[in-house]
């Protein structure tokens, strides 16, 4: 079980990336095993965001096309969306009190942090060194792991 991080969503998407090849290949392999993996909304927000944004992709997709892109993942026998518990505000105030100087853009990171925490996932796939901040959590480099 893991959760795939906007990064990795976004370099799977854009080809002329130099990290698109790994991270689009590790996307396609999940979504054809049977094994759990996850997405959150948030993470599909950030991706939405990104691609449609001209001053952040190279070549920026239309929301169509960007939601098209998540509505075929959707489709992945094995993916499933985390959402908030009733927990969920319990476990915010743990993490806020667990890491230390949590704000700003580090806040959407920790909505992730928490949700994986809430449903006992530690692995997260994504080259956003600030997951390393969540020691509960075990951030894997799509481009350094083993295949």
């Amino acid at each position: 079980m893991f959760v795939v991080d906007t990064n990795v969503l976004v370099y799977a998407a854009d080809a002329s990336a130099p990290e698109h090849e790994r991270c689009r290949a590790m996307l396609e392999g999940w979504r054809r095993q049977g094994g759990a993996w996850y997405l959150t909304w948030g993470i599909c927000y950030e991706f939405l965001r990104v691609v449609t944004h001209a001053r952040v992709f190279r070549r920026p997709w239309t929301a169509d096309q960007a939601l098209r892109f998540i509505v075929a993942l959707q489709k992945s026998p094995g993916l499933g969306m985390l959402v908030p518990t009733e927990r969920h505000g319990r476990v915010l105030a743990e993490v806020v009190g667990e890491v230390p100087l949590l704000a700003g853009n580090l806040l959407h990171d920790t909505e992730t942090a928490v949700l994986m925490r809430e449903h006992g996932i530690r692995r997260i796939c994504t080259r956003d060194t600030d997951f390393h901040r969540f020691r509960f959590l075990e951030p894997i480099d799509p481009l350094t792991a083993e295949p």
